[in-house]
């Protein structure tokens, strides 16, 4: 069944909002945002699109989440070039919409929407990029009795492994652009 979000479109807070809003966290968002750098070929790529008014992004969020703290200032630099209309959606604040995009039954954020005026959803991306999150499929595809007396230990060791393919530089960053690219280039 394919997705619609038209009630949420207009409904959630700009970039900037929630920016604004961040209580926690907010000295490590800015980091990351402000040590964001383009490769000239994807500023490129991302400039282009702003030839195209028939989409809309929402982007499903919290301040609290690491993932978030860590990707959606990449995610912003990136929507920023592309003159999409991005809105914010504190997960809390719409969890009926959040509950139509799980990630492997779960609550995961970030998640990227994007759909056309209508509000059909054309594709989606997060709440990492494919290699930070191969640790985590492998571990919900292995335990899958969260009641086992190690599911906890064996979660927080494959919390540890995506924090270490995270890394400490921005490395990271170019993987979210180049995996944005690849969606944006096909709707």
């Amino acid at each position: 069944m394919s997705k619609n979000v038209a009630s949420k479109l207009n409904g959630g807070i700009s970039p900037q909002q929630f920016i604004d809003s961040l209580e926690k966290n907010k000295e490590a968002f800015l980091d990351w945002y402000n040590r964001f750098e383009w490769k000239e070929e994807d500023k490129a790529f991302f400039e282009a699109l702003n030839k195209r008014s028939d989409l809309h992004c929402l982007i499903l969020a919290a301040e609290w989440c690491g993932d978030v703290v860590r990707s959606v200032p990449v995610i912003f630099h990136v929507l920023a070039a592309t003159g999409i209309p991005t809105e914010v959606l504190i997960m809390e604040e719409h969890l009926e919409t959040m509950d139509q995009f799980l990630t492997m039954g779960g609550r995961s954020i970030p998640i990227v929407i994007f759909a056309d005026k209508a509000g059909q959803v054309l594709g989606q991306w997060g709440p990492r990029t494919q290699y930070i999150q191969e640790p985590m499929v492998a571990f919900k595809q292995a335990n899958l009795d969260r009641e086992a007396a190690d599911y906890q230990e064996k979660l927080a060791s494959t919390r540890q492994e995506i924090l270490r393919r995270y890394g400490e530089g921005t490395g990271y960053q170019h993987e979210v652009v180049s995996e944005l690219r690849q969606l944006l280039a096909s709707v």
